[in-house]
């Protein structure tokens, strides 16, 4: 069995829920990735395909449902964070800054994180909040990767994809590879996966 498949064989196992900086949990001595992104960006989709459970991310078709970060971990190997989406207009203004703070501190402080995955919907591209995330990340130093999702809607991938590349040459802490990945078509989530089992 290779090591990507003994990583996604078992069934995710779910740690905690943390809606504070004060409830993450801080016992898990393994790698950490971490999945954000803008509001039904496809995020709890990507990471169900990901896993291999259509279940373990809440998929909703209302955005800004996800309220908290949702710790699960990959055959005691790899923890995965799932962070609340950010810029959902129609949640109050103190919600919104709420949930925009605690993914702020997440990211700022996890000393087990080895990446993060930005998703992007390939059908919109970059929007300021995305900008403001990643301004944050290249200051914190943190590594990202951007995933676009949604490929499967557009007919231009190779466009945006240029699109989105030429933006990240200019971010210090972007990782220069991008995966553009469909969950409904299983396009890119192999890619996604061999991403995170160098870090099991």
């Amino acid at each position: 069995m290779t090591a990507i498949k003994e990583l996604f064989c078992a069934k995710p196992k779910f740690i905690a829920g943390a809606s504070s900086i004060e409830q993450i949990p801080h016992n898990l001595f393994m790698p950490e990735v971490a999945f954000v992104g803008r509001s039904n960006v496809g995020k709890s989709s990507l990471i169900n395909a990901v896993v291999g459970d259509k279940n373990c991310a809440r998929v909703s078709k209302s955005p800004g449902r996800t309220q908290q970060i949702n710790f699960f971990t990959l055959s005691d190997k790899i923890s995965i964070a799932d962070l609340p989406g950010y810029g959902y207009a129609a949640v109050s203004k103190k919600m919104r800054k709420s949930w925009d703070n605690l993914i702020l501190d997440y990211l700022r402080g996890r000393q087990n994180l080895r990446r993060i995955f930005l998703l992007i919907d390939s059908r919109h591209g970059f929007k300021s909040a995305d900008e403001e995330i990643m301004d944050i990340l290249d200051d914190s130093a943190v590594v990202y990767q951007i995933v676009l999702t949604k490929i499967d809607k557009i007919s231009n991938i190779s466009g945006i994809k240029q699109r989105i590349e030429a933006n990240i040459s200019t971010h210090t802490a972007a990782f220069p590879e991008i995966f553009a990945t469909s969950s409904e078509k299983m396009i890119g989530i192999s890619e996604v996966q061999k991403a995170i089992a160098t870090f099991s």
